[in-house]
């Protein structure tokens, strides 16, 4: 059976140069980064030119790379160790409503703290309005996390402007990158971030690497503590082959990005140009324009995602309902219900991914096999049968 991939959001596939950099650090070159004989030292050296590979592909210092072990990671330093760092200047966040769970999650593990938050809606693009964050913003406000693009609906956020307005308020600001870094271009200076977030798995990295950018200057808590590594702000033995395999991902990303992204664009629209022609009641959600290159998503009306991914694999194509933390949950996405799609309605999200490696033909190849897929779910669907009563047909 042909197999075809549409769920990079997850993860996608790692770089065969960044698999081939990895093999010395699961083999011979095991030293610790931390020790002062030569074998550690090595290692250490790999880490620190890693460091400078991520720096780079973001615009800043190495020194302001700290390595975690994913993005929800990453986020969950910036937001817990921001908050509690400053909480001398103040206990209040500023979130948007359609960010990630672990950033969510976060400011609600913060609450039990006497943190509070502030969720600031987004409009039926998922698009975050600068102004409704500057009118969330009080005196106890002491730091502000909106993300850079929505992998759920892949809304490119108004990220700089937000930026300007949290400087004027004395305010940091944090953005959760990680559907972007790889896969457009990030500037940490242009964007005017305080604290950054990003993920080795969204640009051809191994999984469970990642990182944290973070302002020279700005204070934060230590996510684990334990010994000096990445700074003494996050302690424990570095993961080597993930480190130098992220650093090598990032460089390549620095060169092939623009690439990746031309040829990714123009399969991305044809799908959403050709799928809504194709099939009745199709809605494409996020933002037509401000939209990730590789990302296409849709909801689907009258039936639930669950069935149209069992029945796409069943035909050999893999997508995704929801983010990779919601998918399994069954229940409707927090992004689509903040983006006002009523409960129904979300249910039937269906998000496509892609990379370098798809074709025009698995465009073509989903085209084909989606639409007798919806037809056949709606024929069991009794939202499909009410609708076509009051239709009268």
């Amino acid at each position: 059976m042909r197999r075809v991939y549409f769920d990079h959001i997850a993860a996608t596939p790692l770089q065969p140069e960044a698999l081939q950099a990895m093999f010395p650090f699961l083999k011979e070159r095991f030293g610790n980064a931390q020790s002062l004989h030569s074998d550690g030292q090595a290692v250490l050296v790999a880490v620190d030119e890693a460091r400078q590979q991520v720096a780079r592909l973001i615009n800043a210092p190495e020194s302001e790379v700290y390595f975690t072990s994913s993005g929800s990671e990453s986020n969950n330093f910036a937001i817990k160790g921001l908050a509690l760092a400053n909480r001398n200047r103040g206990s209040h966040l500023v979130l948007s409503a359609v960010e990630h769970l672990s950033v969510l999650n976060s400011a609600k593990s913060l609450e039990k703290l006497g943190i509070t938050s502030t969720l600031v809606r987004v409009d039926k693009t998922g698009m975050l309005h600068p102004e409704d964050v500057e009118k969330a913003i009080t005196k106890e406000t002491t730091l502000v996390s909106v993300m850079l693009a929505n992998s759920e609906v892949g809304t490119i956020e108004p990220v700089s402007e937000i930026a300007k307005i949290c400087k004027t308020r004395n305010v940091l600001f944090h953005t959760d990158a990680v559907a972007a870094v790889g896969n457009i271009p990030v500037d940490v200076r242009t964007l005017g971030v305080d604290a950054l977030s990003l993920a080795g798995d969204q640009f051809y990295g191994p999984k469970g690497s990642a990182a944290l950018f973070l302002k020279k200057g700005v204070r934060i808590l230590p996510f684990i503590d334990g010994g000096v590594q990445e700074g003494g702000r996050r302690g424990g033995t570095e993961n080597v082959a993930g480190i130098v395999g992220l650093g090598k991902a990032a460089e390549i990303a620095q060169v092939k990005m623009a690439e990746r992204s031309k040829k990714a664009k123009i399969l991305r629209d044809r799908l959403i140009d050709q799928l809504p022609n194709t099939v009745e009641h199709v809605m494409l959600t996020g933002h037509r324009e401000a939209r990730l290159p590789h990302h296409a998503s849709f909801c689907i009306e009258f039936i639930e995602g669950e069935g149209m991914l069992l029945s796409l694999d069943m035909k050999g194509i893999a997508a995704s309902s929801g983010s990779a933390c919601t998918s399994k949950a069954l229940k409707a996405s927090h992004v689509l219900l903040a983006m006002g799609l009523d409960h129904a309605t979300a249910q039937g999200s269906l998000v496509f991914s892609l990379i370098e490696d798809n074709t025009a033909e698995d465009i073509g190849y989903l085209l084909e096999a989606l639409p007798p897929i919806i037809e056949r779910l709606r024929k069991m669907s009794p939202l499909y049968t009410k609708y076509l009563e009051k239709k009268g047909k």
